[in-house]
């Protein structure tokens, strides 16, 4: 009978030696890292997030100020925008007055009514534009058709004497329908609807 083998004993663990406290360089450098991190954390989530909120009330408050302007019926006073005459072909005298435009659109038709007053030598240099002179005014003709003036609310049957002309112009440029009132002062009321088709 064999007698055990005596087993030796374990080393005892040495004590854990105590950590080492940071010294100030080391906590300003921890203090640093972790307000360097905050900024760019707050920099990378607050930025974009306070840029959408500002972004989508502009485009709310731009979509109520195109629905009111776009609900609005008949005329608006003051000029068509640049791309509005670009487009419509509509250039405007420098000196006109008294300026006011509406524009419809749809998926089929998109117009451009515009009224204004001028002088009797810019109403030349506005009809030249479309290949006329106030010699081509037909006497007594009125161009604007009755639904276009109800759109406006002119009314071709007080006032005048009228006359007008048509510039033709094949799709998808825009065909203008002119009528004018020529006054003893030297000014003339000009009613222009452009009427463009896609």
């Amino acid at each position: 009978m064999s007698l055990p083998t005596p087993t030796e004993p374990k080393p005892k663990p040495e004590p854990a030696a105590a950590p080492v406290p940071p010294t100030r360089e080391q906590r300003r450098r921890t203090v640093r890292r972790r307000w360097i991190t905050a900024i760019v954390i707050v920099l990378l989530i607050g930025v974009p997030a306070g840029y959408l909120l500002v972004s989508a009330g502009q485009s709310r408050d731009s979509g109520r100020d195109k629905e009111r302007k776009w609900s609005a019926t008949g005329l608006t006073s003051g000029w068509p925008s640049q791309v509005q005459r670009r487009i419509y072909q509509v250039p405007l005298p420098d000196n006109a007055w008294h300026v006011a435009y509406y524009e419809t659109n749809n998926w089929k038709t998109s117009r451009l009514y515009v009224q204004f007053r001028t002088t009797e030598d810019q109403l030349a240099t506005f009809l030249a534009t479309y290949g006329a002179t106030p010699e081509d005014l037909e006497q007594g003709k009125v161009t604007i058709s009755a639904r276009n003036q109800s759109v406006t609310g002119w009314d071709f049957g007080v006032s005048g004497p009228w006359s007008g002309l048509t510039h033709q112009q094949d799709d998808p440029l825009p065909t203008h329908n002119i009528t004018v009132t020529r006054k003893p002062t030297g000014e003339a009321l000009v009613y222009v609807v452009a009427t463009s088709t896609p």
